[in-house]
């Protein structure tokens, strides 16, 4: 079975929240500066979909999924 990884670049992260607010299991914000922070690394499966709403909605395009 193949692994489904979430990665994101932080350094780029413009903090716009949509992740957050598409898969707040998944994804967080830092309260001081905004951006984003990986709760799950291998999300399981019922957040698939989520997770990729959220990497499609991210306006800095920081997200990368692995399948």
């Amino acid at each position: 079975m193949a692994k489904f990884r979430v990665s994101v670049d932080s350094e780029r992260c413009i903090g716009a929240g949509h992740c957050a607010l598409q898969a707040p299991e998944v994804f967080s914000q830092d309260e001081d500066y905004g951006v984003v922070i990986l709760l799950e690394e291998y999300p399981s499966e019922e957040f698939h979909e989520r997770v990729r709403e959220a990497a499609k909605v991210c306006p800095a395009r920081i997200i990368t999924i692995e399948e």
